[in-house]
Parts: structure tokens; sequence; C-alpha cells
């Protein structure tokens, strides 16, 4: 195929040329422009679905004969989940990602966040089997939710153009072609690639010569000698014009993943990605998106000399999640965020972006908890975000997601670095707590006392909810595990569904949780975790409907890791599994419409072992969540002044009066290990 042909062939499959084809269905129809759209409505959201399954297509296990997609929607497992309560699905990514070399694909570097087309990857399903998931979902009362990815790409079609100097395509990226008198300046691409990291010398000589912009405040997935810097370096590309050309691009995350320019004036890079969101919300007929990485869309040098780019927490990345989530309501729907950044960030993007965040600030904060059998940093965390006015009720509160329990904890490390926080009888400075803090995770949950947990990078640790909660428990060897030590696993596994669940907010778990999933062997994914990408090893296949009772006839990408719940419809049978308690859990929820309630106050309690929320419902009750994150039977008092004096307290598990509101507002509690309760104070 000739220069002009591949142009032609690689123009009918990019990204931007579809998003042009998809555009004009939406513009000048009657009726879009009367959604409201300028502020963020979390209430709008929730109404359409709070409980959500969170899939991992890669890693769940088909039904015989049918694809990912066609399991997700079928009835029986949409049964499954109507009689848990939960009423969404995120499907995760499921459009053809990863890259293309010549006319042939590469693979996803990223579990398929590398996206390069619209299309549907077929070792997921078909469109047809997305769109009967959907309505499948619809008769259900419930909603789908799928991604777009506003901060990158993989290297597909768009990119190649790029590479060649075509049209708009050089615009969709942070790419600067460099001329051959400075390929000097470049550091070679080794036979068989097609780009190479730079390493911190070579990005500072091309920021000298200026070039790039250099270092950023952080290099996210950083790991000696794969990835050092965000800055890569193509091999030589021959244009359509004759012309070889070098490029230097910008990567936050993975060499595979170029980063978008949303400043670039052909705003080429914005054209592709609204396309994308469009296809997903008026082609497919999803109700929800997930805006994934999109705290990384700015980037400008400071004034001061020496200072790494300005790359996080910048206005420009603020305004072009404004456009998106505006565009997405007008069109009747709504967008969550993973922005794992300072609250400061998160609640300036919830006044005019997306309708909800995830809750970054929370997650590790409540694993501490678990770990340490100590809640003084998750009720420090808890109230830094009561206090800074972001709501829960604004966020997605999860267990289990395919990504690593971070601890970069960013609020206190990046942007209150130098701000001093109360801990353990101290003054500590926020990058003190945050190393502290870290260390605690790491020391309590890896290495010798959790060998089968690891960490990634310098984000956070590869595991699961069960096995944080196994290291926390102090078990060491999981290949031999009791039936009393499953039911303590259970427990506090519950436990950490309580905390989620009984807040404002959406409640999101995944399959891995629904089957209690342990961490594979690294052994059995080598391939996967050779570039120290450890996350694999929580990402292990599961069977939530015993589709496959023989782990040998597994159609997924990855092999089986352990399961201590089983599948779902024994789960169902059985009282005391964790399914069925985590139903009465999230019926205790739905009665009592905590989902759209206000967070008043963290709770004073004579013992720190334990947690109390208080939080306002919509009809003007009060109801308190107390949990025990301790491995044994903890007493005390909880005190709010929030507490009538004399209010009955009364278990809604139960029904019963468990006590009366003393004239110092507090009343008395006594959980057993790991237990949690929701109580409604009756003024």
């Amino acid at each position: 195929m000739d220069a002009h042909a591949y142009v032609a062939w690689l123009r009918d499959r990019s990204m931007l040329e579809t998003a042009g084809r998809l555009v004009g269905r939406f513009s000048a129809v009657a009726g879009i422009s009367h959604n409201p759209y300028a502020i963020p409505n979390p209430h709008a959201a929730i109404a359409k679905t709070s409980v959500w399954f969170t899939a991992y297509p890669m890693s769940m296990v088909t039904k015989p004969g049918d694809s990912f997609l066609a399991t997700l929607g079928g009835p029986d497992l949409w049964n499954a989940f109507r009689d848990i309560g939960i009423d969404g699905v995120h499907t995760g990514p499921v459009k053809r990602a990863g890259g293309l070399s010549g006319v042939e694909t590469t693979p996803s570097v990223d579990g398929y966040f590398d996206r390069i087309s619209t299309d549907i990857d077929e070792a997921f399903g078909t469109e047809e089997e997305f769109h009967e998931l959907c309505e499948v979902a619809a008769r259900h009362g419930a909603a789908v939710l799928d991604d777009i990815v506003p901060g990158h790409t993989g290297k597909g079609a768009d990119f190649r153009l790029a590479e060649m100097n075509v049209a708009d395509y050089p615009g969709i990226y942070h790419m600067v072609s460099i001329p051959p008198e400075d390929w000097h300046l470049l550091p070679e691409v080794a036979p068989g690639k097609d780009s190479v990291n730079l390493s911190d010398q070579a990005e500072d000589r091309l920021m000298r010569a200026g070039y790039i912009l250099g270092p950023l405040q952080r290099v996210i997935f950083y790991e000696p000698g794969i990835k050092e810097t965000n800055w890569s370096a193509t091999a030589p590309v021959r244009g359509p014009d004759g012309v070889n050309r070098r490029w230097v691009y910008l990567h936050y995350f993975k060499e595979g993943q170029p980063s978008i320019n949303w400043l670039d004036p052909t705003f080429a890079g914005m054209r592709l990605v609204i396309g994308d969101a469009l296809h997903s919300l008026g082609h497919l007929g999803t109700s929800g998106l997930r805006l994934d990485a999109n705290g990384f869309l700015g980037l400008e040098p400071r004034p001061e000399d020496g200072a790494p780019a300005w790359s996080e927490g910048h206005p420009l990345s603020e305004a072009v999640n404004q456009v998106i989530a505006s565009m997405v309501r007008k069109l009747g729907g709504f967008t969550f965020q993973e922005l794992n950044l300072a609250v400061d960030d998160i609640r300036t993007t919830s006044w005019r972006g997306a309708d909800l965040s995830y809750d970054f600030l929370n997650r590790p904060a409540y694993h501490h908890a678990l770990a340490t059998a100590d809640t003084e940093f998750l009720r420090l965390t808890l109230t830094i975000g009561l206090q800074s006015g972001v709501q829960p009720v604004s966020l997605v509160h999860a267990l289990q997601n395919h990504d690593e329990l971070t601890y970069e904890l960013v609020h206190f490390a990046s942007r209150h670095a130098a701000d001093v926080f109360p801990f353990r009888g101290e003054e500590l400075t926020g990058a003190q707590l945050a190393e502290l803090i870290r260390r605690d995770l790491v020391r309590r949950l890896t290495g010798p006392a959790a060998p089968y947990n690891d960490i990634f990078t310098t984000n956070g640790i590869s595991c699961t909810t069960a096995t944080v909660i196994t290291a926390s428990l102090g078990i060491r060897d999981l290949q031999h595990l009791t039936g009393e030590q499953i039911e303590k696993i259970k427990t506090a596994h519950l436990l950490l569904a309580m905390f989620n669940a009984w807040q404002p907010g959406v409640f999101a778990l995944s399959g891995w949780d629904l089957c209690g999933a342990l961490t594979l062997d690294p052994s059995a994914i080598a391939d996967l975790i050779a570039d120290g990408d450890t996350r694999w090893i929580h990402r292990g296949a599961y069977d939530l409907m015993g589709y496959r009772p023989e782990a040998g006839q597994d159609r997924s990408s990855l092999p089986r890791g352990g399961c201590l719940y089983g599948p779902l419809p024994a789960q169902l049978t059985d009282p005391t599994s964790f399914a069925s308690r985590l139903k009465q859990v999230l019926t205790i929820r739905r009665r009592s419409e905590i989902a759209t309630g206000i967070q008043v106050d963290i709770a004073d309690v004579s013992d720190p072992r334990i947690l109390a929320m208080v939080h306002e419902l919509q009809d003007g009750g009060l109801q308190t969540t107390v949990l025990n994150f301790a491995a044994e039977p903890v007493a005390a008092d909880v005190c709010s002044r929030f507490l009538p004096a004399g209010a009955r307290i009364t278990d809604l598990g139960t029904g019963t009066t468990i006590a009366r509101a003393s004239r110092a507002q507090s009343f008395p509690v006594a959980l057993r290990a790991h237990q949690g309760l929701s109580v409604l104070v009756e003024r």
C-alpha cells in the first residue's frame, strides 16, 4: 500500500474522522438544548442509579457461548443484581485500544484505557450486544455507564496520522517536530520499537533548546529504565510528503498513551473526545460517562526558574471538564470523574464540572483505619472534606476497582505539603503526614506481613479488598484459610461496604468484591507485570454466576484468582453469605434514603477504633453510621452537637431502640469485632 492509500486507510479508522461523522446528528436537533447543563447535579445522577457494579471486561468469566457484553446483559445476572440492590453497571473499557503498527493492531498497554476507536472491541462483544445491555438495564430500572478518556489515546490511527503530519492530526496531541539538525538531542530508538522514553538528561537538553516544557509536577507510573520522564521521542516517520520527522510527545501515563492537547488552535483533540462522548450517549444508549484521568488537561510553564511545569489543578482542566460535563448533561446524561487530586481541586471541579467524583480522599484512609484499628486519619480526611464543602453526596464511594490502592495522598503531599495537621498527639506537615501514612500501609499490607500484595510504582499498593483484610488480620498464608478466618474476612469486608454504602452518594463495588477475590500469583502473569505494572495481580478472573465451574474452561484474558465467597446464585440462597448480608446493608441504605442525605458531622467517639458519621436525611431526620474498625469488641460513647437530648436511637436493621441520647448529646454503643450499625435518631 502506497503512502496516500495508507493515509486514507488510517483516516477511515481514526477517532477524529468518526467524530466528524457523528457530530452532525446532534446539531440543530429540537429538544436537546432544553436539558439543564450548567450546574452539576449529583442528586439527578443518583436518582438514575446509586449502587453500581463496576465490571472489568478482561476479568469477567463469560457464559458459555457468550461474549462479555452478552454475559453482562444476561437476565439471570440482572435478576441477581436486582435481588442484591444493584441498579447500575459500569462496563469498564470495551472499545478498541492499543495501537497500530502498519496495518496490524498492537495490544493495549494499559488495560484498554489507551483507546484508539469508538468501535466495540470484538474481544468483548458487539455493538448490538451493547444496545441489548442498555435495554435490559432499562427494563430493570437501572442504568449503564461507559468511559471516555479526555486525557490521552493509544497509538492508533490518529497518532500514526499525527506522526505523518497529516492535516489536523498533530493538533490532537502535545507533540513537537524536532528538526534533523537537532536529532542529536534525542535518544536512539531500539530496533523493533517506535519510541523511547526520555531520560532526565535528554528532557533537560530539549527543554533548554526550547522544544518542550520539561519536568512536570510528578511522573506517574515512574519506573527506572522504563518511564523516567513524561516525554518520549519517536523513531523517524516518513509522511506522505516524503519528509522524515522525529517527534517528542507528552504522555502523563505510559509511553503508548500520548496526551491530548486541549488548547491547540485546531481543537482537534476536543473534537475527538466530544465525538467519543456523543457516540456513547447518543448511539450506544448509555446514561453516564466516567471521565478517566481528567485532571491532567492543562500544561503551562511556571515563571519561577527551575520550577516544574504546571500540570495539575490547572484552570484549563477545569474549563475542559465543564465543557465535557455540560455537553453530557445537555444530552440528558451525567458524568463522574476519577480525579486523584487535592480536595480543593475536587471542590472547584464540582462547581461546574462532573456531577460526581471518586472518593480518593477517604479510600486510602478507610484502608488505613482497618489496617491499624485506628480511625484517626479517616476522621481527619472526612473532616477535611466536610469543612471544604465537598459533600459525600457528590462522591462515588467504592470498594475495589481496576486500579491500585492509591496512597499518593495528593491533598497532603502536594497542595498542602507545608500545612500543619494534628495527628497522634503531634503537629505534622502534610508532607510528613503523607509519608507516615504510606509507611503504615506499606508495612502492614505488603512485604513479610503480606507477601501476596505488592507495591505499584510510586502510586500505591496492588491488592484486592479481601487481601487488604487478610493483611489487616495478620494472615500471611492464603493457601490454607480456615472457615473461621474466611468468616472474619467476610465480616470485615461487610464493614468496609457499610462505610461506603451508609453515607450519602453512590456506592460502587466490583466482581472481585462480590466473589471475595484474592490476588494472583505473579508467576502466572509474568508477561503482564514485566514492565513493573503489578496491578495485574489484583485483576484475576472471577466467575460471578458459576458459568464455568472448571477453571480450564475460562473465556477471559486472565487466570482465575482464589475466590472466598463463591458465585452469586449459591450466595443468594445462603443467608450468611457475603452477598446476602450485603443485600441487607443495601436494604437499609434504600429504605432510609441515605444516598441523598447531607453529612453534618463526624461525631466524637470515646474510643478511636470506632467511627461515627451523622447525616441529615431529606425528610429532616438524622441517621448515624457507627463502625468498629477493630478485630475485637469495643464499647464507646458517640457524641455530637446534632444529637438532641432524649432522642431515641433506633437500629435501622432490626427496628429496635438501642439507647436514648443523654443530656450531653451522646449515646452508648457496644459493637462486636468489625460490626457496623446504621441508626435513626428520632428527635
